[in-house]
């Protein structure tokens, strides 16, 4: 499991279009290790409230007019 800390002085500069390197990383990891990762950065975007929170249920109820 990916330890959920961000290290803020770690970082590379790099160019956008350059994501050859990118790719063959992401291929070199398991699916479960991707999904995790996707995970942490949802969190990270997010927040972890918005996670707990899950889904609002929404109900709209509309009266159909008589003919």
């Amino acid at each position: 499991m990916i330890e959920e800390k961000i290290q803020k002085k770690a970082f590379k500069v790099g160019n956008l279009h350059d994501t050859d390197d990118d790719v063959a990383y992401w291929k070199s990891r398991s699916y479960q290790e991707r999904i995790e990762t996707i995970e942490f950065l949802r969190k990270a975007m997010f927040g972890h409230d918005r996670v707990s929170e899950g889904l609002q249920r929404v109900l709209t109820i509309a009266e159909l007019k008589g003919n």
